[in-house]
This record gives structure tokens, sequence and C-alpha cells, in this order.
């Protein structure tokens, strides 16, 4: 597995997601949806991945659009950190992957379009693409 580690715009968050691969093999997806596009995320993940998240404050938990997913923002700065959903034991999601200090090493973005999915059908591209996240060592949003 490869670490790679970013910040919030803030520094009070901390981010390391490992991956399968070397950063550079990866294409982060760009949503299109109104949320997304104004605030310009791509998303990086791997299912076989893993998003550690270290915060000393709690992260603000938002929703948006089939309110399906939850968006974990930066309490001080507001920068969107990951969006991910909980099942019953674990979490999973995908890394605003503008946070990486190697952003630059990325692919270009390749654009996803969730809001044309079904509810179940999201879940499943969700649960097909996303990793596991650990928010200060716990698995729970």
């Amino acid at each position: 597995m490869f670490d790679n580690v970013g910040t919030c715009e803030c520094g009070e968050v901390h981010v390391t997601i490992s991956l399968p691969e070397l950063l550079a093999k990866y294409a982060p997806r760009q949503c299109d949806c109104n949320f997304c596009t104004s605030k310009s995320i791509s998303y990086i993940s791997h299912p076989d991945g893993d998003l550690k998240i270290q915060t000393v404050t709690p992260l603000k938990v938002i929703k948006q659009g089939s309110n399906q997913a939850s968006f974990l923002t930066c309490a001080y700065c507001q920068t969107v950190i990951a969006a991910c959903i909980q099942s019953t034991n674990s979490a999973i999601g995908a890394l605003n992957a503008k946070l990486l200090s190697s952003f630059s090493s990325l692919q270009e973005p390749t654009i996803v379009s969730p809001k044309s999915l079904g509810a179940k059908e999201k879940v499943f591209r969700w649960q097909s693409n996303w990793g596991n996240i650990k928010i200060n060592g716990q698995s729970r949003i």
C-alpha cells in the first residue's frame, strides 16, 4: 500500500489515504452535481484502500442531493474532507483529492454523474469504489 497525506485548508484536519498503487495511477472522480461543482471537488478512493482522518475538533456532517451520503467538513475552514456512508459496522467513503499534498501527481479527473443514478444504484456504486474510513481511529461517522 502507498500512503498519501494532506490537510484541509486551515491545517486542522490531517488525512492519510492508503492506496494499492502509486498516486500517479489514479484519475480522481469529479462529481457534476451543483454542490461538488461549486466547491471544485474531485474524489479519490479504492475499495481496498483506507482513509484515516485525524482531527481534534469534531467534523461537521452535512447532507446534499439525495441525502444518502454524508459530507465530512472541517469545523473551522468548512473544507469538504470526504463523502461517505455508514454501514452497520463500518464507514466507507472517498477523499477530496484536492487535500493531498501530491495532488498534482494525479491524472486528469473523470467526470461522474451520481445524480443520474437511482438510490440503490448509488449505494452499489459507492460500495464498489469507496474504501474504509476511520476518523480518529473509529469506523463511525
